[in-house]
């Protein structure tokens, strides 16, 4: 008989035997996560972390079974930040942007969040409660289950791209901005590209560089309110059946991955 798959949430923390442990995962990962935001992804190993804890590195796997775990735990724990008790406004594009906005601080403030490897992530007590959240705000929009499920993955990737660009951005010279901007409009001025031509000449030439923030708003504010759409009729959404959804080409089996906070993947 096949066993059930297991993930750190739904294996036991402690066993029932030998003596109490002197640590506890939100231990670990209270340190995993401090090594992260002080220098990214590569410094968290199970080795810096018992170090960090004054302990053995075969002592940790008394709490998780390796290095994937510790990245769930972190991924969840930093999702917890988010503030979801914010009341909805009733405009479901809003909710969702404002929403977005918030979990794009939390990316900000852990720059390594957007590079968490998706496919081993699995969703933790707290990304749950933002996808409930994320539903709970859609629930005037008539589109099936499994649509606002792709909406809400879609939403959070695109978080994470643009706090990405935005990490990165901050980075980068003002000198390379300007060379990189200088190319392209040179390269477009050359004929082999009208489209990118026209599309350069609608920008005035001094204007200051847009907040990344109102940029972000506006671009989530368009994507969401083309996905968003309440053009199903009732009996369409009578028709689609319990794990059924809209042909998107985003298959999400039941038991399938999905994350949520940190990519946006759904499988």
């Amino acid at each position: 008989m096949a066993q059930e798959p297991v993930t750190v949430w739904t294996r036991a923390e402690r066993g029932t035997r030998g003596p109490l442990p002197a640590h506890s995962r939100a231990d670990l990962t209270a340190v995993a996560v401090e090594l992260a935001d002080r220098g990214g992804l590569s410094a968290v190993s199970m080795r810096q972390v018992a170090k960090e804890l004054g302990t053995g590195q075969a002592s940790l796997y008394r709490y998780v079974s390796g290095r994937e775990d510790l990245l769930d735990l972190m991924t969840d724990a930093v999702a917890g930040e988010i503030d979801l008790d914010v009341p909805f406004h009733g405009d479901p594009v809003a909710d969702l942007v404002a929403l977005a906005a918030r979990a794009k601080a939390v990316h900000l403030r852990h720059p390594w969040l957007p590079d968490i490897p998706p496919e081993p992530l699995r969703l933790g007590p707290r990304s749950v409660d933002y996808l409930e959240y994320a539903l709970r705000g859609m629930t005037s929009v008539r589109l099936p289950g499994r649509t606002k499920m792709e909406i809400v993955a879609l939403m959070s990737a695109l978080v994470a791209q643009f706090a990405r660009a935005e990490i990165q951005g901050g980075r980068a010279t003002t000198d390379r901005q300007a060379a990189q901007a200088a190319y392209l409009s040179q390269t477009a001025s050359q004929g082999d590209h009208p489209h990118v031509a026209a599309a350069m000449a609608d920008q005035p030439g001094a204007a200051p560089t847009e907040d990344p923030q109102q940029m972000f708003e506006r671009t989530m504010h368009r994507v969401l309110t083309g996905l968003v759409v309440d053009d199903i009729t009732t009996a369409d959404v009578e028709e689609v059946a319990p794990g059924e959804g809209v042909a998107t080409g985003w298959d999400v089996a039941p038991g399938e991955d999905v994350k949520l906070v940190g990519g946006g993947h759904t499988r």
